[in-house]
This record gives C-alpha cells, sequence and structure tokens, in this order.
C-alpha cells in the first residue's frame, strides 16, 4: 500500500496497487471542515480518519461528503455513525449507508 500526502488538503489519498481505495480531500468554507470522501471506505481507513477528525475540536464544524463513497465496511459505518453521534455532520450519505446506521442505532 503506498501513501501520499496532498499538497493543498495535508490529507492523505490512501491507495493499493494502482487502483485508488480511498481518496480523501480536505477543504474549509465558512468555518466548517470538509472531508470528501470517494471510493472505498474500509476498516483499514478507520485510523487514518480518526487521526484526521480527532484532530479537530469541534465535531459541529465537521462534515463528511460522501457523494461519491461508493463501498463502506461494517467498521467503516460504525465509526461514522459515532462521528455523527458527537456532532458530525454526513452530507450526502448513501442511503444504504444511512439505513445501517440507524439499525446500529436502534438495535
Amino acid at each position: 500500500m503506498a501513501e501520499t500526502d496532498s499538497r493543498d488538503s495535508g490529507c492523505r489519498v490512501t491507495q493499493k496497487s494502482q487502483a485508488m481505495t480511498l481518496k480523501i480531500e480536505c477543504s474549509v468554507h465558512r468555518g466548517f471542515t470538509i472531508f470528501a470522501l470517494t471510493g472505498r471506505l474500509d476498516k483499514e481507513h478507520v485510523p487514518e480518519l480518526e487521526r484526521l477528525f480527532g484532530a479537530r475540536t469541534d465535531y459541529g464544524k465537521v462534515i463528511v461528503e460522501l457523494k461519491e463513497l461508493r463501498f463502506a465496511d461494517r467498521d467503516a459505518v460504525r465509526f461514522l455513525s459515532g462521528c455523527e453521534k458527537g456532532g458530525l455532520k454526513l452530507k450526502n450519505c448513501p442511503a444504504y449507508v444511512r439505513e445501517w446506521i440507524d439499525r446500529e442505532r436502534n438495535g
């Protein structure tokens, strides 16, 4: 697995071989930190997201854009659910991820 740093955002793009698994783009807009996730979100990506999100002290000012998310495994969905419960906002959450989060919360 190769990791490269994005010069503009300070975020990482994680790749497996030549095929990208998850791309994380960071931006700031009107006081909100926005993380756009593209591709596949697996258990292996959770520690990197914890590091990135953990650097923000106010989850209420963090938005995770999921419009280009193509896949999320169980650990990733549980992580996103916990972050949302802590105040982080999930934008354009795929329907299957939203349903999964709701099922996790409602038992």
